[in-house]
């Protein structure tokens, strides 16, 4: 387990860094699961716009 000593003026915190990057795997994780649901939400919309306006064919 790797910590590390923050001291700030008379303030001192200890970063427990291994949790850290835990917690950071997590949050990319769920970024990239929300982009990739954004991004089919998109695509559908997309998909959705282009049925009202006819078959998307030009005239």
């Amino acid at each position: 387990m790797t910590r590390k000593l923050i001291i700030e003026g008379n303030a001192v915190y200890e970063i427990d860094e291994d949790c850290m990057l835990k917690k950071r795997v997590a949050v990319d994780e769920h970024v990239k699961n929300k982009r990739e649901e954004d991004s089919g939400h998109e695509y559908r919309k997309k998909c959705d716009q282009g049925s009202t306006q006819g078959h998307g064919r030009p005239r």
